[in-house]
């Protein structure tokens, strides 16, 4: 039956009704949800669309202007590529990181993560664990041997109602008086072991350092064990030119006469390896370019290698120190122990199997080079600590 007849036996309403789409069903508050037509020419350029990207321009065939949940999945998989090529780069990685950079090398990179996109997050990840473990050191000078800690409390014994005199007459609230209370109580509580008042000829000098002593005939101060020493001492009478007096001043401002800054420093210098250590692989990528200047070899084969590298060492100790927590907590220790020692060898041999497949030399060159460019990267490593330890120091 044709067209036109249809229409002229049914009526044109009747026809239009039928071909007319079903309507959709109202969403909240009486809106309709309405898609947005396919892209089928490039927004950058104006060239037909035939695929994801544009043949043209390379831009995406991507339009932005929708929900935010479509766009915040977007950038996740810009950035994270938390996708079957993510998941599948990161096995490879742990299991076999030599072949991963075999596959990226020959050609095969559409199917893996890019290694500096995947180094920078496993940077990321690992050096804000090492800050966040960093913030549990605590560098607290007031923590004194017994002999020590009786000293303190004979002086405050014999200043405490001159103290509590003064705290009479400044405004403080119960709370406050209540504080001030407990830390004279905690201070002036006796020791078990040193219970007797210091002569005078033990007590040191105000003006010397925690821990020091003066000597009648030199001058020069003499410390007693380890654990009675300040952290740092400066002896001004050793800076003799503008630039020591410079650099001692500096250490002072950013660790504290006595060291009473020293936990933040270390903070401050924990933030800085991350910069240090994206320095350090171009130059990882040179000492290897060196070990294997006959096999001619582009700089880039090296470098690649290196990022992936460092990204299964970062990886690795952060799934050991996973393991080495979940194995203290459940296991008994000796079994605990030989597991976490297992892990380790098996770190350290899958860095030199990786030497040995992407380089494909035979086991004793291998071996050879694994140990004597390691030990050339660790003096790297030394030199570049040294370097950011300066700049910590000296930079505002």
């Amino acid at each position: 039956m044709s067209d036109e007849v249809t229409k002229f036996i049914l009526g044109d309403t009747a026809i239009s009704a039928i071909e007319q789409a079903p309507p959709r069903r109202r969403r909240f508050f009486g809106r309709r949800k309405q898609e947005r037509p396919t892209l089928t020419h490039c927004e950058n350029c104006g060239a037909p669309l035939s695929g994801p990207y544009c043949a043209q321009c390379g831009q995406p065939a991507i339009d932005y202007r929708r929900s935010f949940g479509h766009v915040l999945v977007d950038v996740l998989n810009e950035f994270l590529n938390w996708d079957s090529k993510f998941f599948a780069t990161i096995a490879l990685l742990i299991v076999k990181p030599w072949r991963l950079t075999n596959e990226f090398v020959a050609g095969h990179r559409v199917r893996y993560v890019h290694p500096l996109r995947l180094y920078l997050l496993a940077s990321i990840l690992f050096f804000f664990a090492v800050n966040y473990g960093a913030r549990g050191i605590r560098f607290d000078p007031t923590k004194f041997p017994d002999e020590k800690r009786a000293e303190v409390a004979a002086a405050i014994a014999d200043k405490r109602g001159e103290i509590e005199a003064e705290m009479n007459k400044e405004n403080l609230t119960p709370e406050q008086r209540q504080k001030v209370q407990k830390a004279l109580d905690y201070l002036t509580k006796p020791t078990s072991s040193a219970t007797t008042t210091p002569t005078p000829e033990q007590t040191p000098s105000a003006t010397a350092a925690p821990g020091a002593s003066p000597t009648a005939e030199s001058g020069q101060q003499t410390y007693g064990p380890v654990g009675d020493r300040p952290f740092v001492v400066f002896d001004d009478a050793k800076s003799t030119t503008p630039f020591e007096r410079w650099i001692e001043a500096r250490a002072k401002e950013k660790m504290g006469e006595h060291g009473t800054k020293m936990g933040l420093f270390i903070s401050t210098l924990f933030s800085n390896l991350p910069y240090m250590m994206l320095c350090c692989i171009p130059l990882f990528a040179f000492v290897l370019k060196l070990l294997y200047i006959r096999r001619r070899l582009f700089y880039i084969d090296h470098l690649i290698y290196a990022l992936h590298i460092h990204t299964f060492f970062y990886a690795g100790v952060m799934l050991i120190v996973l393991a080495t927590i979940g194995l203290n907590r459940f296991a008994p220790g000796a079994i605990a122990g030989w597991l976490i020692a297992l892990l380790w060898i098996a770190f350290v041999t899958q860095i030199f199997l990786s030497i040995r497949y992407v380089y494909r030399q035979g086991w004793f060159f291998s071996l050879f080079k694994f140990l004597f460019g390691g030990f050339v990267y660790l003096m790297v490593l030394v030199f570049a600590l040294a370097i950011t330890f300066f700049a910590t120091l000296v930079l505002p």
